[in-house]
């Protein structure tokens, strides 16, 4: 049984959803030891999430960005969160709905995706600087 574990910091994206499939592959490159396992990666903020989907037509992810902007609104009365901005209270809203973490099978060597799916960053911060994710494969 193998075991990889790190952290990696990604780039500071726009507010959006962002694929970043890519550079979770570049940040684990022991991914290609494993046969059979398992693939983690965990989100270490509470105003960012994970989600898997479309990896193919960029307007899903614009469509994602409008429909849960309008499912959590910015400047809401009954928020009392609201000393880090109008984004601050709906973003940890968000990032609860969406989650904190993805899990993908491994199989020989790469991860077991559909054809059309990829892995996101749902950066729900008007201004968020880089995002930390800690990447895990296990397997054999």
């Amino acid at each position: 049984m193998h075991f990889f574990q790190r952290e990696i910091r990604l780039k500071a994206f726009s507010r959006g959803f962002h694929l970043i499939t890519d550079a979770i592959l570049i940040g684990l490159p022991e991914l290609e030891d494993i046969n059979v396992g398992q693939l983690q990666v965990f989100i270490k903020h509470t105003s960012a999430s994970l989600t898997i989907n479309e990896n193919a037509d960029p307007t899903v992810r614009s469509d994602f960005e409008s429909h849960i902007n309008k499912m959590v609104p910015e400047n809401q009365p009954y928020y009392k969160h609201t000393f880090e901005g109008s984004d601050d209270m709906p973003a940890h809203i968000k990032a609860s709905l969406m989650g904190t973490s993805v899990q993908i099978p491994i199989t020989n060597g790469k991860l077991n995706l559909g054809i059309w799916q990829g892995i996101y960053l749902c950066e729900h911060r008007n201004n968020a600087s880089g995002r930390y994710v800690v990447i895990t494969a296990f397997g054999k």
